[in-house]
């Protein structure tokens, strides 16, 4: 076995097989998670059946994995929307008058003018509550200015 003098260093060949057989390793291991990690990646090409994930039909399918980052931000994202849903249904009451039925109405106009200081997603908000059987209103969508005059009632 050889030295090598460079500037002052000592190198033996025996230091650089050990640092590029560390090289190696380290190579070697990242591959092998990589390769992993890809075979559970559902937009991955690299081909393989094995995918981790549920298949489309499978349940679960469409959903994050448990106990991830994704699963979280989801759950809070709900939370967020929920909450807002409330909100709007609370504002309903709150400026909507009885109507013959009971329950408490507003027309869109009254209620985006309202509710744009609190959020800017006032349609949005109200399509899920109507998603979810809390309001009802005419029409598949409402437009400010268009639709000032359509009624929103609190189911």
């Amino acid at each position: 076995m050889g030295t090598n003098r460079v500037e002052g260093r000592e190198d033996t060949e025996d230091t650089c097989d050990l640092s590029v057989k560390g090289l190696t390793e380290t190579w070697s291991k990242w591959s092998d998670e990589h390769k992993e990690y890809q075979k559970r990646n559902p937009f991955s090409s690299d081909g393989s059946p094995g995918h981790a994930g549920p298949q489309r039909g499978q349940e679960g399918y469409g959903r994050p994995l448990e106990g991830t980052r994704t699963e979280q931000r989801g759950k809070d994202a709900h939370s967020h929307v929920s909450a807002e849903v409330v909100q709007l249904c609370r504002v309903i009451r709150q400026i909507g008058k009885d109507q013959e039925d009971g329950r408490a109405a507003v027309e869109f106009g009254r209620l985006f003018e309202h509710y744009v200081p609190i959020s800017n997603k006032v349609v949005g908000v109200l399509l899920r509550a109507r998603r979810q059987g809390l309001v009802h209103f005419d029409g598949e969508m409402l437009w400010q200015g268009r639709d000032d005059r359509v009624l929103i009632s609190l189911l």
